[in-house]
């Protein structure tokens, strides 16, 4: 399709002389410009994509699929026929009671508020997102009635360690003549839990059921049932079929609905930034059609010399179409290496940068997750590339066919 006197002379026009390094210039920007912007653009889409299944991975690896809740903020008395009926449910793996309370935790002179959750040991054991990440003490004294497991974060804010005490104090006290009177226990820390999400290390204390029915004095009764699926996109099918399992008056929400306003703010920001960081692409395209445009105004003499001895309109565009493109091709290739090795080393770059400059670049108080994920999508790598190449080679099409046109008597005579 294209012969080699094309690529030669195409390849001669991109090197740079004295006279025409100013073009020479722009090209590279444009080189620069389509390789930053893919780059750009497969760094964010990856980070997104692993915000998104971090969180995912993390959030119902410590909730459950679905969250069954006795109404007006009630008790779950008689709920063992309701557990059953869920446990038959085709791809229910698991059904856990559940007691949630907030709290207020203090040792010293240090207090905090948390979020207390009563669980069944086994039940406990069995979320490998908290039992694997043990990082003091051991999950096993949890059985005990007087033990409870906090996060990592809040002992350091309350400046306890394992085997220390701390007082847990609930709003919903005990009614004397003097008034409520807030209910006041100590328990020991059984250990410290690091799951690498800020809201559960720095606000969760984990307790036994049958511990959190006598503090919160609930008897018998829990505020919630867990269910777990096999997987959260599966357990979104089965939902009428949970509905029908649990036949009472309750209330009943899935991951999505638990957790809708956050993900959906992830997959805005996530369309957004994709917009945004395509216009970097677009601009780098009209850097080369500028730079085409001034190559074929300096090298109008050449076209109209090459026209007089034979070369076809056809030969003079595929010349400037492959100046055109290969800037455009070699920065798509540049940007998705460069794009996926900073990828694949985003956490060492970013702990590198924080070394140099001292500051914080990812503070897990803000972004929820204490470390920097990135999951590379090869489908969304390949749309980016695919429209980095289309919107480059668009871009030489007016350029080429400009210098085509060119009337060799009119381009003499000005020269």
């Amino acid at each position: 399709m294209f012969s080699r006197f094309e690529w030669t002379l195409a390849f001669r026009y991109l090197r740079a002389r004295r006279q025409e390094g100013f073009i020479s210039v722009i090209a590279l920007f444009s080189f620069l410009g389509i390789g930053l912007g893919v780059a750009t653009l497969i760094i964010v889409m990856s980070v997104m994509n692993g915000f998104r299944a971090d969180l995912l991975d993390r959030i119902l690896g410590m909730n459950g699929h679905y969250e069954v809740k006795a109404p007006d903020n009630g008790l779950l008395v008689d709920y063992e026929p309701v557990m059953k009926r869920l446990a038959a449910v085709k791809d229910v793996v698991r059904v856990s009671p559940l007691i949630e309370g907030q709290v207020m935790a203090a040792a010293g002179k240090q207090a905090s508020g948390a979020l207390v959750r009563g669980m069944a040991p086994d039940e406990l054991k069995s979320l490998s997102v908290l039992s694997s990440n043990i990082v003091e003490g051991s999950i096993d004294g949890f059985e005990g009635g007087n033990t409870v497991l906090i996060g990592y974060r809040l002992a350091r804010s309350l400046g306890v360690r394992a085997g220390d005490k701390l007082k847990i104090l609930s709003p919903k006290g005990t009614s004397t003549v003097f008034g409520t009177v807030p209910r006041v226990k100590t328990y020991k820390v059984g250990g410290l839990f690091n799951t690498g999400m800020y809201e559960y290390d720095s606000g969760y204390i984990y307790m036994s059921l049958t511990a959190a029915q006598k503090y919160f004095k609930h008897g018998k009764g829990i505020t919630s049932l867990e269910v777990f699926a096999t997987d959260p996109d599966r357990a979104l099918a089965i939902r009428s079929e949970i509905i029908n399992a649990v036949n009472i008056r309750a209330y009943i929400y899935d991951w999505q609905q638990s957790r809708a306003s956050f993900f959906n703010a992830l997959e805005v920001e996530r369309n957004v930034m994709f917009l945004i960081l395509t216009l970097i692409i677009l601009v780098a395209a009209f850097n080369i059609v500028s730079s085409l445009i001034m190559l074929v105004k300096d090298k109008g003499r050449d076209v109209a010399i090459l026209r007089t001895m034979g070369a076809t309109r056809g030969m003079i565009m595929r010349i400037f179409f492959i100046a055109g493109a290969s800037v455009g091709i070699v920065g798509t290739f540049f940007g998705f290496i460069l794009g996926i090795g900073f990828c694949a080393n985003i956490d060492r770059i970013k702990n590198l940068i924080e070394g140099l400059t001292g500051a914080e670049l990812f503070s897990a108080e803000i972004y929820f997750l204490s470390h920097l994920p990135a999951k590379v999508d090869a489908g969304e790598v390949a749309v980016v590339v695919l429209m980095a190449l289309f919107i480059s080679l668009a871009a030489t099409i007016y350029p080429s066919w400009r210098a085509a046109r060119l009337d060799p008597v009119e381009a003499l005579r000005y020269e």
